[in-house]
């Protein structure tokens, strides 16, 4: 019996039974009927004799030249068992090769050493005895029932082995992402303490979005948590102060100071050239970075005519040529080109209304953007360096402006006052941060106006916008006096003499008081605010402390 179940093909073939030395002589079944039989006998295998070298390379010597006959392909029998046959070539599909039947129980598997040519057995290899210990007559196989290729037809030659291809890397693993922090969700809510533990966080804008979410809709449900981020808002907004992008004003200072504390200058600068040098320098920078459509920004100029509050619209570049032009009432009485001609008026209002008439394009950036600007600070320049050339005889030379004149360092005040006042427009204009000056100038520019008002006021009594004096006192004596007191860092104390430009202030003779910061007075003798409207402490004589606040805005002008 075979392995499949059934009778043995072998009784079907020879009608008799397959025992050992039955049949024909021969080891095993005959081909019979079944075609899934094995084809040669079960005794043991048969080691061919070795091949010659033409017959492995599976190219016959003369077979494609005629001399010798292509070999014909092996039968069935020929075949080794657990092999598909190889086709030979043919024009239509050859049907597949006959599968292997399986072993019947108790019959080792067949070898396939015979039909490996390279493998032959060690000397420790043993045939498997057979049931007939007979040598095994060789018979020629029976022939296969397809048809046979012409004899003469040559084999095609076997194609050259293709190279096996390397084996492609592997891929690098791409890096393992970060853990998602916790967000928290809609099924699982913050608890109400973990939420105000954020509000600290919140407030310096350092949360999540999604903890920012949760706790802004906290909010909007917790009055208590509410009211406390308020208040750590508002402390937030105490420890991070807006800061302005330029440069500390005082490190110019600081750093020609250095450069002078090291090495001298050959020819110095007066002191009182500082404030005006300085700021210039400052209003440049801010120029510097400027574009053609910001040069082209309208500007307010605004000041107090001694009755009310007036303006004039410009631009930025009008602004630095109604500097420029000023500036020439200086650079005149130095001796230096006046940029309006040498017949040109000395009053700055006249001056600069008679350039923009002269020059319709200045006051609205016409021209090429920073041309004016190049020809103020360059007349900047000249005017510092020709007072430092001058020596101390030129600080007590007088500026005509009009109607009234100026020492020339008090002039520089002036201008320096000017460049601070007129930077602070432009700086408003463009929407850009713009910081006071230094404390040393600060203070001097205050002195100046200071000094002016006991002036300004009698010029208001007899133009008739001011009352006359209570009592009248010789020059150089005291008379009532008024307390200015300005708060920061470059404030200090002041007294005005009210009845006289001669008489002498004094504390004992002080009959009112006013108090202001810095950044008010500012306001107020630039004509930016109305008097009635300073932002002042007052006590005292009501119509003393009106008539010098009327005086200091009345110290602006265009």
């Amino acid at each position: 019996m075979t392995g499949r179940g059934g009778p043995d093909p072998y009784d079907d073939a020879y009608g008799e039974s397959s025992g050992p030395g039955d049949g024909d002589e021969r080891d095993g079944p005959g081909r019979g009927s079944d075609p899934g039989l094995p084809s040669h006998p079960a005794g043991p295998p048969r080691i061919p004799p070795p091949r010659s070298a033409a017959e492995d390379s599976g190219h016959w010597p003369g077979a494609l030249d005629g001399g010798i006959p292509a070999p014909r392909p092996p039968t069935a029998d020929e075949r080794p068992s657990g092999r598909a046959p190889e086709p030979a070539p043919k024009p239509a599909p050859q049907p597949a090769a006959d599968p292997e039947p399986e072993p019947a129980p108790g019959r080792e598997p067949e070898s396939n050493l015979g039909s490996d040519p390279e493998h032959t057995p060690g000397p420790n290899t043993e045939p498997t005895p057979g049931p007939d210990p007979e040598p095994v007559v060789s018979r020629d196989p029976e022939p296969d029932p397809e048809p046979e290729p012409p004899a003469a037809a040559p084999l095609p030659a076997p194609a050259p082995p293709t190279p096996p291809l390397p084996a492609p890397l592997p891929a690098p693993a791409p890096p393992a992402a970060p853990p998602a922090a916790p967000t928290p969700s809609a099924a699982h809510p913050l608890s109400h303490d973990l939420l105000r533990s954020l509000l600290g966080a919140w407030a310096l804008t350092a949360c999540s979005p999604d903890e920012t979410a949760a706790v802004e809709a906290h909010l909007n449900h917790c009055p208590s948590c509410a009211e406390e981020a308020l208040r750590l808002r508002d402390a937030v907004e105490l420890l991070h102060t807006e800061h302005s992008l330029d440069l500390d004003p005082m490190l110019r200072s600081r750093v020609l100071a250095g450069c002078l504390g090291r090495r001298p200058a050959r020819i110095p600068m007066p002191g009182w050239a500082g404030a005006y040098d300085a700021e210039a320098a400052r209003l440049d920078a801010l120029l510097r970075d400027m574009g053609e459509a910001e040069w082209r920004a309208p500007v307010r100029l605004k000041w107090f005519d001694g009755r009310r509050l007036t303006g004039r619209d410009t631009t930025v570049a009008g602004v630095i040529g109604h500097l420029m032009v000023v500036d020439g009432i200086i650079a005149a009485s130095l001796g230096l080109p006046d940029p309006l001609g040498a017949d040109a008026p000395r009053s700055p209002q006249t001056r600069t209304e008679a350039y923009w008439h002269h020059e319709p394009g200045a006051s609205y950036g016409a021209g090429p953007p920073g041309a004016v600007r190049e020809l103020w600070r360059e007349q900047g320049h000249a005017l510092v360096r020709t007072v430092s050339f001058a020596g101390r005889g030129v600080a007590e030379l007088d500026v005509p402006y009009g109607d009234f004149a100026l020492p020339i360092r008090d002039a520089f005040l002036d201008r320096a006052l000017e460049c601070w006042v007129h930077a602070g427009d432009i700086a408003e204009a463009i929407d850009y941060p713009y910081e006071p000056p230094a404390s040393a100038h600060l203070r001097a520019m205050i002195d100046l106006c200071a000094r002016l008002l006991p002036g300004t006021l009698a010029e208001r009594r007899r133009a008739g916008l001011a009352a006359p004096p209570r009592r009248l006192v010789e020059a150089g004596t005291p008379g009532r006096t008024l307390h200015l007191q300005v708060e920061g860092t470059g404030g200090g104390d002041w007294y005005i003499a009210l009845d006289s430009p001669a008489a002498v202030a004094s504390p004992e003779e002080a009959v009112a008081t006013i108090a202001l910061d810095q950044e008010a007075f500012y306001l107020l003798a630039s004509g930016h605010v109305p008097p009635q409207e300073a932002a002042a402490g007052l006590s005292g004589d009501t119509e003393a402390i009106r008539d010098v606040l009327f005086a200091a805005a009345s110290l602006s002008r265009l």
